[in-house]
């Protein structure tokens, strides 16, 4: 809808011009502290029986979905559908993303209630999140998948991160689109998920899928929070589209490089050239289109020239 559009461009323009350009780097003090946590981590797909064309009865696969609630110190704070597979991990990170909590060292521990569709956060103080009342009020409903939601102190933290993206080579970038593609086994057996990565220049190192891409990008965040693992040498890889909200996640999480099989929208766009990170999207075979930073890029692998660029939905007539 035009009205939340623009009122959504007006908070982010807002935010953008009252803060200073030079922010100083996130830099969180190196530790191995791991808060106590269950395991509860459950299939992601799972066998039924459909009907195909020709009446024929055959066994299929479809992702699970479950509601996770959760709660930090008996106060709930959001409800999330999700696959299971990485329930304490999407929870960590669901909480660092949104800023709710800024030290792993203040969680206690992480338990999973699947009976009870619940999981419980404990914090050391035990008084919950801080200003929780004042950031329930400041949230922004987003164009994630079954609308995700983010806090205006999240869109307020966005400037603080300084982002340097490395070089990186064509042929390399071919490499890692060619690696990641065979890593999506949720989808290959039951569809409707998304899957997100972190990866070196040519190779994932850890690749999460869930009914979400937002999901799948907070498990990832939080098992970098669990393992202290920097960013900042990183590509975050989604099938998804690229959101104004996973340009968001992708920089708290400190990395400066953001790759998609998929396109990106506008508001996505403009927030990864205000805080310098590359963006690259429409990733399949041979084809990529950089949407910025493209002076980090050597193309190095060109393939052979066409006299017209394939047909892609970002390049379509809309008359």
């Amino acid at each position: 809808m035009p009205g939340c559009r623009s009122t959504l461009s007006a908070h982010y323009n807002h935010i953008i011009h009252d803060h200073k350009r030079s922010a100083v780097a996130m830099n969180v003090a190196a530790t191995n502290y791991r808060p106590l946590m269950t395991k509860e981590g459950l299939d992601p797909a799972h066998g039924v029986e459909a009907v195909n064309e020709f009446g024929e009865t055959q066994s299929v696969f479809v992702p699970g979905e479950i509601p996770l609630t959760i709660r930090v110190d008996g106060m709930e704070v959001v409800t999330l559908m999700t696959l299971g597979t990485e329930p304490e991990a999407l929870t960590l990170g669901y909480i660092r993303n949104q800023k709710l909590i800024e030290d792993i060292r203040t969680i206690k521990s992480v338990s999973v209630d699947w009976d009870r569709e619940l999981v419980d956060v404990e914090t050391h103080t035990g008084e919950g999140i801080s200003d929780w009342q004042e950031k329930m009020k400041r949230r922004i409903i987003t164009s994630g998948c079954g609308q995700g939601t983010i806090f205006s102190c999240t869109v307020d933290k966005l400037y603080e991160v300084k982002l340097d993206p490395p070089k990186l080579k064509q042929s390399s970038l071919y490499d890692l689109i060619k690696n990641v593609s065979r890593l999506n086994d949720v989808y290959r057996v039951s569809g409707a998920v998304h899957g997100c990565g972190l990866c070196t220049s040519h190779e994932s190192l850890m690749h999460i899928e869930d009914v979400g891409r937002h999901n799948a990008a907070d498990a990832i965040a939080g098992r970098m929070w669990l393992d202290d693992l920097p960013g900042d040498d990183k590509i975050f890889y989604t099938t998804g589209r690229l959101t104004s909200e996973i340009v968001m996640k992708t920089a708290f999480m400190g990395i400066p490089v953001l790759l998609s099989r998929s396109g990106v929208t506008r508001m996505g766009l403009e927030l990864a050239q205000e805080i310098g990170m590359t963006m690259i999207a429409r990733a399949k075979g041979k084809h990529f289109l950089i949407y910025n930073g493209a002076e980090h890029v050597e193309l190095d692998d060109k393939p052979p020239e066409r006299r017209t660029p394939p047909p892609t939905k970002g390049m379509r007539d809309l008359s």
